[in-house]
């Protein structure tokens, strides 16, 4: 990780190995169709209201502060993407999300209820939202309410990492529902869910203890 030269107009690009791969195979394979913006590096704390330069000056620390490179780490940059809302819009949307987290244990085994991941938006309104699962080995997501019509594209674009995309399982729907399933080990991951009307975005875990161990023998998963 390191810094840009902010003192000139730089733009600083990167491609992963699915952007290279496709780049070999000329320009019509390669064809940019999203992206998304996103200010990680901005601290708007630093907005000075008060300076005794007047108003030209009060966002004058931010616009100084340095940018960092471009690294394809989705962990750790482009965590704060922008988003398109109504005008006039005076809060940010929030998700919350019933269960704040999940977790199946040994001895409720792979026969215990599948929990239903319910969202709110609070400051705005999702007619649905996408569930992105990063590794579907751990549990199984199924669609508990379907999406209907509306609502099939996020304003903001969520990318996986190319370690995380393979195994990951992504559904569009207003509720969705998590069953265990054997597992060899201990298991967690993320289940992401995106708001397809806001954009927002939160996280909770999965936790799968019932492993294949644990099971009675002849058991079905």
């Amino acid at each position: 990780m390191g810094f840009l030269n902010n003192t000139t107009v730089t733009v600083d690009a990167i491609l992963t190995k699915k952007g290279r791969e496709l780049l070999a195979q000329g320009t019509s394979a390669f064809q940019i169709t999203k992206f998304a913006l996103a200010d990680d590096e901005v601290d708007y704390g630093l907005f000075d209201t008060s300076h005794p330069n007047g108003t030209d000056y009060y966002g004058a620390v931010i616009e100084a502060m340095p940018l960092l490179e471009a690294f394809p780490d989705e962990n750790h940059v482009m965590r704060y993407k922008l988003v398109t809302l109504p005008k006039n819009t005076r809060k940010m949307p929030i998700l919350t999300v019933q269960p704040s987290s999940i977790t199946f244990t040994e001895a409720g085994g792979i026969s215990q209820n599948a929990p239903i991941v319910g969202v709110s938006t609070a400051n705005a309104t999702d007619n649905t939202y996408t569930f992105i699962m990063k590794d579907q080995s751990v549990a199984r997501m199924d669609v508990a309410t379907a999406a209907g019509s509306a609502g099939v594209g996020a304003t903001t674009p969520f990318y996986l990492g190319e370690d995380d995309a393979p195994n990951s399982k992504t559904l569009v729907a207003k509720t969705v529902k998590i069953s265990p399933i054997g597992v060899n080990s201990i298991s967690s991951t993320t289940l992401i869910i995106i708001g397809n009307d806001t954009g927002a975005t939160t996280s909770i875990t999965v936790t799968n203890k019932v492993t294949i161990n644990s099971l009675a023998p002849g058991t079905q998963w």
